[in-house]
């Protein structure tokens, strides 16, 4: 984009918890979605493949400081688990690299849950993101190679059967930030001796945000064709993405030295750790920490300048 800024583009501020369609990658969906903000700048929040569905948070303007935070996030998904088969990907998308008579019964499928519930090992699968000697593993594997990958510490907060066929079944997943579901659904199958593949992956919530707070495309496009003020009213506030991080609120003097960079003194800021800095009319200021002088400091600024 060029430096002048172009006329359709305006200021937004706000998280939009985008229900991507199918078929759209992360890319496509934002770009779309931001076209009918006419935002001047926005985001996506966690990447979703295109056979996915489900939440994307997206942030415009501002609230786009906050990606970093939401990256980390846990998540929850809704998983449709195809048996018999392992494909190229490890979802629906790929070609079928392996089969498997095996139907193992939902009992045994569910005593193997509790081996992936808490810390396990994941090695990333080659259709990803990771990066390997400066490119994306997918851009390796669409050439037909493969690169050893080390494996990662992912947590598996909980996960329990839903629905259960001999040939598919649905799981629910709640995990931490950087788990394959595409991989956890391979090595549950391959733990009772059989393999299986994502046939459908629909994310559920990525915390601290509501699961009910979803908007579908036709929603926003509808909204669209208001204007500007009926879009703007789908967004969360900023303040939404920290809903867990402890507050802290600010006289107008105190927001003031503090919109200038400056460490404030406040009676009842926490004692150490991260915070959420809150002007008067509980405006987002900023990100920040609580110093070694048990001062309230910022970090990363949300406003240019104290309301």
């Amino acid at each position: 984009m060029s430096r002048r800024r172009k006329a359709w583009m305006r200021d937004v501020n706000g998280i939009l918890l985008l229900d991507k369609p199918e078929g759209l990658s992360s890319n496509h969906a934002l770009q779309r979605v931001r076209r009918l903000y006419s935002a001047a700048k926005a985001g996506h929040t966690g990447s979703l493949d295109p056979l996915a569905t489900g939440m994307l948070p997206v942030c415009f303007g501002p609230s786009t400081k906050l990606s970093h935070y939401l990256l980390d996030a846990d998540k929850q998904y809704t998983v449709g688990v195809a048996v018999g088969q392992r494909t190229s990907t490890g979802d629906a998308e790929g070609g079928v690299v392996a089969h498997s008579d095996a139907r193992p019964p939902r009992e045994r499928m569910e005593s193997a849950l509790a081996d992936f519930i808490g810390p396990i090992q994941q090695i990333p699968p080659m259709h990803s993101a990771v990066h390997h000697q400066g490119r994306r593993l997918y851009e390796i594997a669409r050439e037909g190679g493969e690169v050893e990958r080390a494996a990662r510490t992912v947590t598996i907060h909980a996960l329990e059967i839903l629905d259960w066929s001999p040939e598919r079944f649905t799981l629910r997943v709640r995990c931490s930030k950087g788990t394959y579901v595409r991989t956890l659904v391979e090595d549950l199958a391959a733990s009772v001796g059989t393999e299986a593949h994502v046939a459908r992956l629909h994310r559920d919530a990525v915390s601290p945000f509501p699961g009910d707070a979803l908007r579908t495309m036709a929603e926003i496009e509808a909204a669209a064709e208001q204007g500007a003020e009926a879009l703007d009213a789908l967004l969360l506030p900023p303040s939404a993405a920290l809903a867990d991080w402890p507050g802290v609120a600010l006289d107008a003097a105190r927001a003031f030295y503090l919109s200038r960079g400056e460490a404030v003194r406040v009676a009842s800021a926490p004692s150490a750790g991260r915070v959420a800095i809150y002007g008067p009319g509980d405006v987002l200021l900023a990100l920040g920490e609580i110093n070694a002088d048990g001062m309230v400091a910022p970090r990363r600024m949300m406003q240019t300048a104290a309301p």
